[in-house]
């Protein structure tokens, strides 16, 4: 038994050093003759019954869905600016390419993206509006530079912008609340959510996790320099975007487990500068006070969510809708996705919300589109992720259970 650990011990260390080695090769553009392509099939039963679930789905009128590509695990989205391929992050070891080679808004090949280059929850992917992808890894930040030209190949131009076991404390590390996600900001930098692994952390944790910005929102530029947490109090963000008109930073956060089926709400948050505190540990949700910190004082300027969901609808991935397919009601409008409860008696969630914003700055959440959840049986038939807008301003929808992306497109009158 001892030879045998002995052993295994030995080739994780040597693939830890073959993964270095290669990332090293690919940051001089230098092949480093490792794996080839894992293909997706596209077509078969599997498809068909995706389908027969996507009849299921309600939109408003003029609305339609279709099934986009088979994508395992599907979660979070980065539509590349040239329109050429489509990146998608899963909760396993793998980024997958989607390319719609023919132009007719269906996907014809899905393969993953750098199969030389080990990854741990590569969740999230995004795009700089100048082309590069930036892949926010479990405790790594890798950028892609001209991800679209060279994702035809195993071997792709990468350099690490936070190297493995920098983005956070290597102790800890978590199997839970570690699917990040990233955005670029209109003043040119990386903004990374970093989920706090507990349920509600204890308060011996608490120092290092603001100085870390773990159970926040982080920035820094391009190049990984200047970091700098940007936003605090905030649990499990896994949805963030820019509003286009204001420059503001919205985002998602999922709230505390265990408190009943109607308790605490989750949030949609606004931030509209650096160093605000959105609340947690204190809330547990909304102005929900947490039992843990009942009996502290919470901080005087904490930040209230503009929107509170329904509790335990687990509120997921978001963007901005800034295209024109749609009707005029839909411009500036938030989509987002609800990935569904795990621990409610009733389930909830397991759809795509709309939140319209109006002047002011208010919002009004409603569905969009539903029918995920078996509402007889509350079986889930597919639990949404994320939502991005291809260039033609239809949305593609993420699924991690049936390991899907949907596209929704209008056709009706404007």
């Amino acid at each position: 038994m001892r030879t045998i650990i002995a052993m295994s011990a030995a080739l994780g260390l040597a693939a830890q050093a073959q993964a270095a080695d290669n990332l090293e090769k690919l940051s001089q553009f230098k092949v480093t003759g490792g794996a080839g392509f894992t293909y997706v099939e596209q077509g078969g039963a599997k498809a068909e019954a995706i389908r027969r679930t996507l009849e299921r789905i309600r939109l408003p009128e003029g609305f339609r869905i279709g099934l986009y590509a088979i994508v395992p695990d599907a979660r979070h989205i980065a539509v590349g600016p040239q329109g050429i391929v489509t990146f998608v992050g899963t909760r396993k070891t793998k980024v997958w390419s989607v390319t719609d080679r023919d132009k007719d808004r269906v996907a014809d090949e899905v393969k993953d993206f750098a199969p030389s280059i080990d990854m741990k929850i590569p969740n999230g992917p995004c795009f700089s509006p100048d082309g590069f992808l930036y892949i926010a890894e479990q405790n790594r930040v890798l950028v892609y530079p001209a991800a679209e030209f060279f994702y035809e190949s195993p071997d792709v131009a990468a350099f690490n912008v936070v190297p493995e076991g920098e983005l956070i404390p290597p102790d800890e590390v978590s199997y839970n609340h570690t699917a990040r996600v990233c955005d670029v900001g209109p003043d040119g930098k990386l903004y990374i959510s970093l989920g706090q692994p507990f349920n509600v952390p204890p308060k011996s944790k608490r120092e290092l996790y603001a100085k870390w910005g773990i159970g926040g929102i982080i920035r820094m530029n391009a190049d990984g320099s200047e970091r700098e947490v940007f936003a605090s109090g905030i649990r499990n963000s896994v949805g963030m975007d820019f509003q286009p008109s204001t420059g503001h930073l919205w985002f998602t956060d999922n709230q505390v487990d265990g408190m009943g089926d109607d308790i605490p709400p989750g949030e949609l948050n606004r931030a509209t500068e650096a160093g605000q505190n959105f609340g947690f540990p204190w809330y547990g949700g909304g102005s929900v006070r947490t039992n843990e910190y009942k009996d502290e004082e919470p901080p005087a300027d904490v930040v209230f969510p503009v929107v509170e969901t329904v509790a335990h609808a687990a509120d997921l991935g978001m963007v901005f809708y800034t295209g024109k397919q749609f009707p005029a009601r839909y411009r500036g409008a938030i989509f987002s996705a609800q990935h569904g409860s795990w621990n409610r008696t009733e389930p909830v969630g397991a759809r795509v919300m709309v939140t319209f914003v109006d002047e002011e700055g208010g919002a009004r959440m409603e569905p969009f589109a539903e029918g995920w959840l078996d509402e007889e049986t509350g079986e889930y038939l597919g639990r949404p992720v994320d939502v991005a807008q291809l260039r033609d301003g239809s949305l593609l929808v993420s699924d991690d259970l049936a390991g899907a992306l949907y596209r929704i497109w209008y056709e009706g009158a404007q």
